[in-house]
């Protein structure tokens, strides 16, 4: 049994201390507001409002926050819990953050004896619930090797490289996710307005060259019109401002890329920011209708 600290009791923390738990780990919990800790309290998880009260005596601490300043924060900032918690421990942060970010962090938990992963997952809110979650996987091959038998209840682990290399993966795959959500809006809103059967396109695609888990999955959410978040909108935001900037430092130009993120940053200037990521189709409908 190893004692896991989850910090970040959200869509996706929650069932990954969950998950976690169900597996037999001493799982403690901390979320800033404390109501969406406390109600995971039962068997195997224990809910704590203090933030280093959960880092002292852990193996490990995962944070699944919103951004690498709200990760920083948490780390080092007053009452950070780097202080509290154990040399020997391990810091795997799932949350996608800069990858100079994780590299930095790393570096200072390392004076402090205390390893560290960079773990941001794909999955959504499903893959949470099911831990199948993808989770890539920057850090030294001993500390992700250790770090994936703690995380098997929570999904498949792949070492991408050293520390930082979990964030470049992960901003690969919001790449294709951002993009991929707007081609698929743009051909369910083609066949609507050609005056076509969308559910029967949607059923005939599958199998073919332009499946994919974004088509089933965003697909039908487009239909149904059902965009409670599973992922939110302004995440997929925050990913692509990120994947524009890094590839604007390093001297590449990413169109399709650039277009998904200004698409979604005019969705996210007013309500539809606190809707799914695959309300981009509520956008694009709404451009066509005006």
């Amino acid at each position: 049994m190893t004692r896991i600290a989850v910090f970040g009791t959200g869509i996706m923390g929650a069932p990954i201390a969950r998950n976690l738990a169900a597996a037999g780990h001493d799982v403690v919990v901390w979320n800033r507001s404390f109501d969406k800790a406390a109600a995971l309290a039962g068997p195997g998880i224990t809910p704590v409002r203090n933030a280093r009260d959960a880092a002292r005596g852990a193996d490990a601490a995962i944070l699944m926050v919103s951004t690498g300043a709200v990760c920083d924060a948490l780390l080092f900032g007053d009452d950070g819990i780097a202080e509290a918690l154990p040399r020997g421990s391990t810091v795997v942060v799932m949350s996608s953050i800069p990858v100079e970010t994780a590299r930095t962090e790393a570096a200072r938990l390392a004076d402090a004896g205390i390893d560290y992963v960079d773990a941001p997952v794909s999955g959504g809110e499903r893959g949470a619930v099911a831990g199948t979650l993808t989770i890539m996987a920057g850090g030294t091959a001993d500390v992700v090797a250790k770090v994936a038998e703690w995380l098997a209840p929570v999904g498949r682990v792949t070492h991408v490289g050293p520390v930082g290399s979990g964030q470049l993966a992960k901003l690969a795959n919001q790449l294709i996710v951002g993009v991929t959500i707007g081609a698929v809006a743009e051909a369910l809103l083609l066949v609507e307005a050609g005056g076509g059967d969308a559910e029967a396109v949607h059923r005939a695609l599958q199998g073919g060259f332009a499946d994919s888990t974004i088509w089933r999955q965003h697909g039908e959410r487009m239909i149904r019109g059902d965009f409670q978040p599973g992922a939110h909108a302004t995440v997929q935001l925050k990913d692509l401002d990120t994947s524009t900037g890094l590839a604007g430092s390093l001297g590449l130009e990413l169109p399709f890329a650039g277009l998904a993120r200004d698409l979604y940053a005019k969705m996210c200037e007013g309500p539809r920011a606190a809707l799914d990521h695959s309300a981009l189709y509520l956008e694009l409908a709404e451009r066509r209708n005006g």
